[in-house]
């Protein structure tokens, strides 16, 4: 590349380089898989930050201003707040056909007028260059980049991009490492860095811990990647379980061991997090927000109507509680696709929790219960995933599943139905407005468990 302008990097005019690729990243970031706002008109793009990383090769942090109401997802239902994206653009005089499909456009005016714009991430150079980065601690402009030194990080492992992410973009280096790109940009510490982190010093072997990271300080302490091992040889619990029920095999010795698994990942976070205990004034203000999440769902999906006043009653019996297990921290979005078993051992990755909530929400103290509602959903899913439907499999393995967490955190979680009730209502409700807006051939699947869970009668309150 030859345009000497972007090779200084105290040159770098944010309202210039805007006038380059306002029109070229309005019209390629709503057709990215992690852009929050599908189905919203871009109103307005601002660049927050523009770095230089190498010649050729600008980190980017855009804010892009929504209007409408669209599918994107938040709290309660609602569209998600203007939202911050972490690019890396390439710029080139010539894209090679081996990056075609990285294209984003060819800027017309301003200082990158006839050059090419492309998707870096998926470029092999300047892939290896930002694991280059992340091996060599330092800084480049408001961009920290920082690792364990007690971790070796070898030189020349090539690269690849995975294309199974829908809310991040992940590049694995040699089988031997993977780095997750954040791709919307919350400011604080992301729990996927945050939890792994504080677990590793807990001892827990569970979860990859972090080799390398890096943040931003403008405009806002955010975190931007974190690289953590590959575990390469292993299978996620989701194709695990779906394996099963094709071939007929019975899944309830794998879903009790990760239920173990689970349960030793919880008592890690309550040793490195202070867990808190709720009172009957918190399980009421946790059961008005599954409330509203229910109404504005309800007004989204006119098929859950029938259902709201079982539904309501889950909430309302959790509300009466007086007390329940301390919260702390925990997933926050667990699944069978964010558990990975590599020989006889299972893993937990993925822990930035629901990436259309609140980074704040995300961090607070929760039940365990919804990490183990958010698991119990999954087995349901996975039995419905192939015909005939296999209930009694679901059954089993969710039988399963709750007693190993019973037998390594001495506590189960059936034991208070009320608030396991309550979670895997709101969970439901969260799979029906995400079916009914991306996959309208998958709501029966909540549905169904939408009809059970409003026909639940808890036993009697113990005496």
């Amino acid at each position: 590349m030859q345009n000497t302008a972007l090779q200084r990097p105290g040159s770098l005019d944010l309202v210039g380089l805007l006038s380059s690729l306002d029109e070229l990243l309005h019209a390629w970031l709503p057709r990215q898989r992690w852009f929050a706002g599908k189905g919203r008109t871009i109103t307005e793009l601002t660049l927050l930050s523009v770095t230089e990383l190498h010649p050729g090769c600008l980190h980017v942090l855009v804010h892009a201003g929504h209007e409408g109401t669209g599918t994107g997802h938040g709290p309660g239902g609602t569209p998600p707040a203007d939202d911050c994206y972490q690019l890396l653009l390439g710029v080139r005089e010539m894209l090679p056909p081996r990056l075609a499909h990285t294209l984003i456009g060819r800027a017309d005016e301003g200082p990158l007028a006839g050059l090419t714009v492309y998707d870096a991430l998926q470029d092999p150079d300047a892939a290896g260059l930002l694991l280059e980065r992340l091996r060599h601690p330092g800084t480049a402009g408001p961009l920290r980049f920082e690792r364990d030194t007690r971790v070796p990080i070898p030189t020349g492992l090539a690269p690849r991009l995975l294309d199974a992410e829908q809310s991040n973009s992940s590049l694995v280096y040699g089988d031997s490492f993977i780095l997750k790109v954040f791709r919307r940009v919350q400011p604080g510490i992301n729990p996927d860095l945050e939890v792994p982190w504080s677990l590793a010093r807990q001892g827990c072997t569970r979860v990859p811990a972090p080799a390398a990271w890096f943040r931003t300080s403008q405009p806002e302490q955010a975190t931007l990647g974190v690289l953590q091992p590959y575990l390469r040889d292993a299978s996620d619990g989701w194709a695990l379980a779906v394996e099963s029920l094709t071939s007929e095999r019975d899944f309830t010795h794998e879903a009790y061991a990760l239920g173990r698994a689970t349960a030793e990942v919880h008592l890690a976070l309550a040793a490195a997090f202070p867990p808190e205990t709720p009172t009957r004034r918190h399980n009421g203000r946790l059961a008005d927000a599954m409330t509203e999440r229910l109404h504005a769902t309800a007004r989204s999906v006119p098929a859950l109507l029938p259902y709201v006043p079982g539904l309501q009653s889950a909430y309302d019996a959790l509300a009466r509680l007086d007390t329940a297990h301390p919260a702390q921290r925990i997933h926050g979005d667990l699944h069978l696709g964010q558990v990975l078993r590599a020989g006889q051992r299972w893993f937990v990755i993925d822990f930035e929790g629901e990436p259309a909530r609140p980074l704040a929400e995300r961090r607070h103290a929760q039940s365990p219960a919804r990490d183990v509602a958010g698991m119990l959903r999954s087995f349901d899913y996975a039995a419905r995933s192939r015909r005939p439907w296999r209930p009694e499999w679901s059954q089993r393995c969710r039988d399963a599943y709750c007693s190993g967490y019973a037998a390594q955190a001495r506590w189960d979680p059936r034991e208070e139905p009320e608030v396991l009730r309550a979670y895997e209502t709101d969970r439901a409700v969260y799979e029906v407005l995400y079916e009914a807006r991306h996959r309208p051939d998958w709501l029966p699947v909540p549905m169904t468990a939408i009809t059970r869970l409003a026909e639940t009668t808890l036993r009697p309150p113990r005496q």
